[in-house]
């Protein structure tokens, strides 16, 4: 599938959409791979200082919850002064959060580090930003071809990095780990230079925020789509921090836990990349429905399974063919809806219910564990969540509103 032609385009090769592509799915892999290691830093740093799980857990729910909450204003800036800014300012807090984790001797320190500063450098260095600059980019033909690369790129992240994580740990010690991890998010600044430039002006360009922002919450089906990828959240969050300690708390080892994420990761590069062409072809909200679906039915044959080496891998794999394949069905529907003017903000919002559902996956596995001493009240919960998604996917209609048919 060809983007663009150099010998027939005048533009620089850094202006050019392969180009511009390659550099957003970096940022993307970089930023969504280094936050997906946080399990990997649970058990360390909660044995040598004698934290509960919940500090750490407490911690990476508030990120969650605090990139939610700054992610559609930082979309609101990127619609309105281009991606570039947005995505440089979130990077250098994202890798200022890293360099202070690693010294972080106290909760009030990691809360401050991996809560505070990770929670808003990673809503500036979105993949949320990244995907709506290439709804942007590309036409409405190939979109939802082009926001499955874009997710996928930040599956391929997981894959990566958790691994090259772990390597460290073992090789360095958690805080040096942390300390490499953060010049590696120093690489992301470059990457963002590329998607440097305001949004263009087009016929649809005539509303303002607050008749977006309006427009959106009178829609049903936005509505709809919001409350759905609260599930979302829940799933990945939860699963991405309590995973690893889980497979320890079973007898197995520490390096199978990492292994496990990266797969998860790396399953889902397929996983995106298939939805997103999917999505292309096919109804998005019955792909949604059975997605949601088919998770449930994974995570309950996982708890009720005897866990082993096998079985680990294989929910890893399945799981990660379900990970972020919501994301490029989820908003090619924002766009579907709405346009593009305001892609960034408004997918920003759905976005916030998705990272509400990921603090309370977050909090929920460490406060419910240190309760109970077990995980499985939170396993179950994610399966009747599973299936809640599934059917409150049903009633969307996938249609953009009147305003797009009349300046169409």
């Amino acid at each position: 599938m060809s983007l663009s032609n150099p010998e027939q385009d005048p533009r620089p090769f850094w202006r050019m959409t392969g180009f511009v592509i390659a550099a957003g799915c970096l940022l993307a892999l970089l930023s969504f791979g280094l936050r997906s290691s946080f399990g990997l830093f649970l058990e360390p740093m909660s044995s040598t200082y004698g934290w509960g799980r919940e500090i750490f857990a407490v911690a990476v729910a508030l990120q969650n919850l605090l990139w939610g909450l700054a992610q559609p204003v930082a979309g609101a800036f990127a619609d309105r002064y281009g991606s570039g800014r947005v995505l440089t300012i979130g990077a250098l807090i994202y890798a200022a959060g890293l360099f202070i984790m690693a010294q972080s001797s106290t909760p009030a320190l990691l809360t401050l580090s991996a809560g505070i500063l990770v929670g808003l450098g990673v809503a500036g260095a979105s993949f949320a930003i990244v995907l709506a600059a290439f709804t942007r980019l590309v036409s409405e033909d190939k979109r939802s071809w082009a926001l499955g690369i874009g997710t996928a790129a930040g599956s391929a992240g997981q894959f990566f990095m958790v691994p090259l994580g772990q390597g460290f740990i073992t090789a360095y010690g958690w805080s040096m780990a942390l300390t490499l991890f953060g010049f590696i998010a120093l690489i992301m600044v470059p990457c963002a230079a590329a998607l440097t430039g305001r949004p263009s002006v087009t016929r649809q360009a005539h509303q303002t925020v607050r008749a977006a922002l309006a427009e959106a919450f009178r829609h049903p089906s936005y509505n709809y789509l919001t409350a759905g990828f609260f599930v979302c959240g829940f799933h990945v969050a939860f699963i991405q921090t309590h995973l690893p300690p889980y497979i320890t708390d079973m007898g197995l080892d520490a390096g199978l836990a990492a292994w496990a994420l990266a797969l998860v990761g790396g399953a889902n590069i397929v996983g995106a990349y298939t939805s997103g062409v999917m999505g292309g072809r096919f109804s998005k909200k019955y792909l949604l429905s059975s997605l949601y679906t088919a998770r449930a039915a994974v995570i309950a044959l996982f708890v009720l399974l005897p866990i082993s080496e096998v079985t680990v891998l294989a929910f890893s794999v399945a799981i990660g063919l379900l990970w972020l394949s919501t994301v490029p069905l989820t908003s090619g529907l924002v766009a579907q809806f709405f346009g593009t003017q305001h892609m960034a903000m408004l997918f920003g919002i759905v976005f916030f219910s998705h990272q509400v559902g990921a603090f309370l996956g977050v909090w929920m596995g460490g406060y419910l564990f240190d309760e109970t001493g077990s995980y499985d009240l939170v396993w179950w919960i994610s399966v009747a969540l599973g299936l809640f998604a599934a059917l409150i996917h049903w009633p969307i209609r996938e249609q953009g509103v009147a305003r797009l048919a009349e300046a169409g």
